[in-house]
């Protein structure tokens, strides 16, 4: 393994990007200026990490990938193959005018991803949104709005199916208090406490 990161000979990682410690940048991937990739991530073959996206500890990019700034992921974070964070709500490529857009014709939005969260293969997440803690976003899902802790989100546009636990598992209802979930994989117990919001029980 490698004891500090490692760059691919074909990357392209500019040199105001930070990358941690234990971090692996693969084939053709791009990594623009000022973005910071934390310890022992995994930026996949011709992945695109834009200008100042700050990634957390443990993150995995799979391959082809586009992470457009100012996309923010926390901690052990799933970025699936051909997921794309947008970062346009209004995307043109010229102005009324005609003229073409440049950087101080637009604002760029971002996709925050809490701790622990998945997205699937081939999602598109149209910012601004925020992704919560451990959710998980099927393939090819289309997320227009924020998504909370531990839910699990599926469609075009992406809506709630159910709950996960850490374990990625879906959580079974408990036969008695059908506020109750259960892990099957762990057997952690998780309480919904409004329809939107899902806490661990400690």
């Amino acid at each position: 393994m490698f004891a500090e990161n490692f760059a691919h000979e074909t990357a392209e990682v500019a040199e105001s990007a930070t990358i941690a410690a234990g971090s692996k940048i693969w084939h053709y991937a791009q990594i623009r200026e000022s973005a910071v990739i934390g310890e022992n991530c995994v930026v996949g073959r011709g992945a695109y990490v834009g200008s100042g996206v700050v990634i957390g500890d443990n993150c995995k990019i799979q391959n082809y990938a586009l992470v457009y700034e100012p996309a923010t992921l926390g901690n052990g974070v799933f970025v699936g193959p051909a997921v794309v964070l947008t970062n346009d709500r209004f995307p043109r490529a010229i102005n009324p005018d005609g003229t073409p857009k440049s950087m101080d014709d637009w604002l760029p939005v971002g996709v925050h991803i809490r701790e622990g969260a998945s997205i699937g293969a081939s999602a598109t997440c149209v910012a601004p949104i925020v992704i919560g803690r451990w959710a998980l976003v099927g393939s090819g899902s289309v997320v227009v709005k924020d998504v909370p802790d531990f839910a699990l989100v599926v469609g075009s546009p992406a809506r709630r199916i159910g709950w996960v636990g850490k374990s990625g598992h879906p959580l079974a209802v408990d036969d008695v208090d059908d506020s109750l979930y259960i892990c099957p994989a762990t057997g952690e117990n998780y309480r919904q406490t409004d329809q939107h919001r899902l806490i661990e029980v400690i």
